[in-house]
């Protein structure tokens, strides 16, 4: 059966908004009628090159939706569950996973070089992005990478949990480790960025500045839970300090991924702090230090993997947030676009505008 998809058909490449043929799902594998897509900023460093997937591929891995079919051997979900899609399934099995850090899974992304469709207009094959293929109408994934959708939230928002509000709330809670009274800065005010911001407001930080190029999204930011707002410049990290007692924030978060960016949030953190790197930045974008200024400042300087999150562990704490008022899935969401439209969504983050465009089916 065919259904239509957003084909990435070579790195750099413009996506075709195409026809594929799906196989009927196999041993241990599951068919998904799409609801809802994220459109992330990983989708545009996947198609610019910045990161590397097979191709030709159907990108897309923030989705949730309806399964349609399931293969043998799959017991934890069944045709007409909801589920949200899980981009990176740990194995279980390799050394990171021994150590119950399976947001870092070496084997997490092997399934995005198998072939999972066909183009249906020539046969030619595809590779499911980031495993899921989540820009479709429909999908078939490795058990893996379903989770049961939570109860009492709605599938096209569901679609969220899968990526930004996971690598969001996760870079706040999980990484960063936010205490109650202290400062926080987030840097971009992206879907992930404003899941940070909500997750900040959540861990009871007392001070939460968010930064970004546009002006625009200042509305966007203080409804997250911002209490201030910074336009960026060359002097942000002045600003920043002057907002803290000439301190800096106990907490820097980036969302962006550029080099200029981290070395900011690295200046606007205090000494003693902790800057958390969560943005995908190119091989191109170094980040410079001198020797005295990392021993004299004492600050800790960490990296950050889809939020250093567990999707099975933390999927249903977000979902009591979400149940509870505390997290506001909605107000991520700043354009709902159709398949057709994920190439404006595109140019709009290569823009810098918006939060999360969301496609619905």
């Amino acid at each position: 059966m065919a259904v239509r998809a957003a084909v990435l058909p070579a790195v750099g490449a413009p996506l075709e908004i195409t026809e594929i043929e799906l196989p009927d799902p196999g041993p241990g594998q599951v068919r998904v009628r799409l609801a809802a897509a994220g459109v992330c900023h990983s989708d545009l460093s996947l198609s610019d090159g910045t990161m590397r997937v097979p191709v030709p591929a159907v990108l897309g891995h923030e989705g949730a939706g309806t399964v349609l079919a399931v293969g043998d051997g799959v017991t934890h979900v069944s045709p007409g569950d909801g589920v949200v899609l899980n981009w990176a399934p740990a194995c279980g099995n390799c050394h990171a996973c021994s150590l119950g850090e399976v947001w870092l899974c070496a084997n997490a992304l092997l399934g995005s070089g198998n072939v999972y469709a066909r183009r249906a207009s020539d046969g030619a094959d595809l590779h499911p992005g980031l495993n899921v293929a989540a820009f479709a109408e429909e999908t078939v994934v490795a058990a893996g990478c379903v989770l049961p959708a939570p109860d009492g939230v709605p599938l096209t928002e569901a679609a969220l949990l899968g990526c930004a509000v996971l690598t969001g709330y996760g870079a706040v809670h999980h990484a960063a480790r936010v205490r109650e009274g202290e400062t926080v800065a987030v840097f971009g005010a992206g879907g992930v960025g404003l899941a940070a911001l909500q997750a900040a407001r959540i861990a009871g930080a007392s001070r939460i500045v968010a930064v970004d190029v546009s002006p625009a999204k200042e509305e966007l930011a203080r409804a997250a839970g911002a209490t201030e707002y910074v336009v960026a410049s060359e002097n942000t990290a002045r600003e920043i300090r002057g907002l803290t007692g000439k301190q800096g924030v106990d907490v820097a978060v980036e969302c962006v991924g550029r080099a200029v960016t981290i070395r900011t949030a690295w200046e606007s953190t205090r000494r003693g702090g902790r800057t958390t790197v969560v943005g995908i930045g190119g091989r191109d974008q170094q980040v410079t230090f001198n020797a005295l200024e990392i021993f004299h400042w004492g600050r800790t300087l960490a990296g950050c993997v889809y939020g250093n999150s567990d999707p099975a562990r933390d999927v249903p704490v977000l979902a009591d947030h979400v149940r509870a008022g505390r997290l506001d899935l909605s107000a991520l969401v700043t354009d709902r676009i159709s398949l057709d439209d994920i190439p404006v969504a595109f140019d709009n983050m290569r823009a810098g505008k918006g939060g999360r465009a969301l496609v619905t089916f």
